[in-house]
């Protein structure tokens, strides 16, 4: 089993606990409740795009994922005895050695620090497949998603093809654009 792999134990900042491990293509129910479970603008921010709900073609494109070219790891809470999709946080391979970046975090689970160590999670896989950027298109209106670049060092543009949307990205190399 790869690093990346094995399940690992987060703590927020207020303390409480979740554990983080990679998406499998069995997780396709966790990841339909979380998507679900998300405000309709935390839906609209994570999409780019209404939806009331996922189409099972969308759950199999994110839960099958291409280990080679893509990663995925969701955050689990400890409800009884099951647990709950509280955040994920993926990464897709585009060429040219950029990988397209997207985190999610369940609206009552934000601003704990969720985000940061799913993006953790995703910029160590992405530097073990030799990726050189990570990039997110994001809407201009998504402060959380602003706040969260910003503390992990994107760099900030406005979408020149959209000034709606704004392009966060993270150099991982240096030397490289």
């Amino acid at each position: 089993m790869k690093a990346e792999q094995q399940e690992v134990t987060g703590t927020l900042r207020d303390g409480t606990e979740v554990i983080i491990r990679p998406l499998l293509p069995s997780d396709s129910e966790l990841e339909r409740a979380f998507i679900m479970g998300l405000s309709p603008q935390s839906r609209r921010f994570r999409f780019l795009y209404t939806m009331s709900a996922p189409s099972p073609q969308l759950l199999k494109q994110l839960t099958n994922l291409n280990e080679a070219t893509e990663a995925a790891f969701i955050a689990l809470s400890a409800e009884g005895d099951s647990r709950r999709e509280v955040g994920v946080a993926r990464m897709s391979a585009v060429g040219d050695g950029r990988a397209e970046f997207a985190v999610a975090v369940s609206d009552e689970w934000q601003h704990k620090g969720l985000g940061v160590l799913l993006a953790k999670q995703v910029i160590a896989a992405a530097r073990a497949r030799g990726i050189g950027k990570l990039f997110s298109i994001d809407a201009s209106d998504n402060h959380a998603m602003q706040e969260l670049a910003a503390y992990l060092g994107f760099e900030r543009t406005t979408n020149p093809q959209d000034a709606t949307e704004v392009i966060h990205t993270l150099h991982l190399r240096h030397g490289e654009c």
